[in-house]
């Protein structure tokens, strides 16, 4: 019995470890773009970067993906803050880190990304498994219209939603 007990255990931290732990949401990114295609990055990061984020501590809303003629993706100006207990090694906040993606992603993002309208925006930055990932996104750029056009269509469901709930719950009008 003892044996059953501690599998199931282990499970649940393995569930644990694997779930998902967001640092940062780019919400500004939804609003702005038309996502079109999702990729998951990794981050080249220093130590210091690392326990900051583990602090949860960083800001994707001024952040871009760029990719330079090596075939290298970077994303530029995200904030990670310095370490507040690091020393003289710790890092610059908002300097360009690289994207470990694979070949062919980057040679794709590289080329949808030369269209006119696209880029390539980080949409979300967390942990799975111990490691600092990024979810980055080929994006198109929305117009005046198409942001209120989104913002009327939300606050149209959420009604509908809230009328339905109070329908269910006995307070017809």
């Amino acid at each position: 019995m003892a044996k059953a007990g501690a599998t199931s255990q282990a499970l649940k931290n393995k569930e644990k470890a694997d779930a998902r732990q967001v640092v940062a949401r780019n919400k500004k990114a939804r609003h702005e773009y038309f996502i079109d295609e999702t990729y998951e990055a990794g981050l080249v990061l220093t130590g210091t970067e690392v326990k900051s984020l583990r602090e949860g501590r960083a800001s994707l809303t001024e952040a871009w993906v760029e990719i330079d003629r090596s075939g290298e993706a970077w994303l530029q100006n995200a904030t990670i803050p310095v370490y507040v207990a690091g020393t003289w090694t710790n890092h610059a906040p908002t300097r360009k880190r690289k994207l470990l993606l694979h070949a062919d992603e980057i040679l794709r993002l590289g080329q949808r990304s030369r269209e006119k309208g696209h880029t390539i925006v980080p949409l979300e930055l967390y942990f799975i498994r111990g490691r600092a990932k990024v979810e980055i996104a080929l994006a198109r750029g929305k117009q005046e219209w198409d942001k209120r056009e989104t913002l009327r269509r939300q606050q149209d469901d959420r009604e509908a939603r809230r009328a339905m709930s109070d329908y269910r719950k006995g307070r017809r009008e």
